[in-house]
């Protein structure tokens, strides 16, 4: 799924009750976070539910910064990434949790200066990656910080998207196979 916003009033509340419902479930959660370092977002999934946190297994919360899991040497690779949710899926079933979700600010592609190319053609690869490796994932999109044409792109490559707090199927998405055929066909800059 993809989570445009605007601003937090949009943002929270969706990430706090995916992020709890995940951990009433049992399921590992990792968070990839990028505005707020990872102790204030735990405070704020905390804040949401304070009667739940005495609840979560160890290691159940896995909150780190962006960059440090997207960027590791520095620099964005789109198979590392997939790597690196395929491993965190089988880790988590490993250590006996019911399933594996993630949710990534993807705001760090910005400063990084990641190609929008790269970072899209990620996006479409994790629909391929989470047909034999069944993850969740929210993608967060602060729609201020991408142009038009990456938020087009965005859409295109996720199922289902949350605006103003309501999942949609997406009428845009296309398959991963297919956008990125049609994408390789586009003429440079287009």
């Amino acid at each position: 799924m993809c989570l445009l916003y605007a601003d937090d009033s949009e943002r929270w509340p969706v990430i706090t009750e995916y992020v709890s419902s995940g951990l009433a479930n049992h399921e590992r959660v990792g968070c990839f976070v990028d505005v707020e370092t990872p102790e204030e977002f735990v405070d704020q999934v905390r804040g949401a539910d304070p009667a739940d946190r005495d609840q979560w297994g160890p290691d159940q919360l896995q909150v780190s910064a962006a960059s440090d899991v997207y960027c590791p040497d520095g620099s964005f690779d789109v198979e590392r990434m997939l790597q690196t949710l395929a491993d965190g899926h089988r880790d988590s079933i490993a250590s006996g949790f019911a399933g594996f979700r993630v949710t990534g600010e993807m705001t760090w592609s910005r400063r990084m200066g990641t190609p929008s190319r790269d970072l899209v053609e990620y996006e479409a690869r994790i629909n391929v990656l989470v047909r034999t490796v069944p993850t969740t994932a929210i993608c967060q999109y602060d729609s201020r910080a991408f142009d038009g044409a990456t938020l087009y792109d965005i859409l295109s490559v996720h199922p289902m998207v949350i605006v103003r707090g309501q999942v949609m199927s997406n009428p845009y998405y296309l398959e991963p196979e297919e956008f990125l055929t049609l994408r390789d066909r586009r003429p440079p800059g287009g």
